[in-house]
């Protein structure tokens, strides 16, 4: 039920952020990228989930090595995975232990 509910907010966070990229005027806007992918944000992470064997913590959609994926965050325990998902064909096209948060900006709470 979780995994679902889980799914389900990811899903809604990426449709809210490309209806709010469409209303965006600007063409240097990279959210309006992933309208060229062939597989949504909901599926990218049930690939890289299953591939990692745990739960997303985060996902998006970003230009990797000039091209565009899907770079979901998975973890398993205590073992964190950055895993990148072709958004053409939804296979995961890497994936390497993230060995530091590199968003957390050093903040105590973490």
């Amino acid at each position: 039920m979780k995994r679902k509910f889980h799914l389900a907010v990811l899903g809604a966070l990426a449709a809210a952020a490309v209806g709010s990229a469409y209303a965006a005027k600007s063409e240097e806007n990279d959210a309006l990228a992933v309208a060229g992918a062939k597989i949504g944000m909901t599926q990218a992470v049930s690939a890289a989930e299953q591939h990692a064997g745990g739960r997303a913590s985060h996902a998006e959609y970003e230009r990797h090595k000039g091209q565009w994926v899907y770079d979901v965050e998975v973890v398993n325990g205590t073992k964190v995975t950055d895993v990148k998902v072709d958004p053409a064909s939804g296979k995961v096209i890497a994936a390497t232990e993230d060995k530091t948060d590199h968003d957390d900006g050093h903040d105590q709470a973490d």
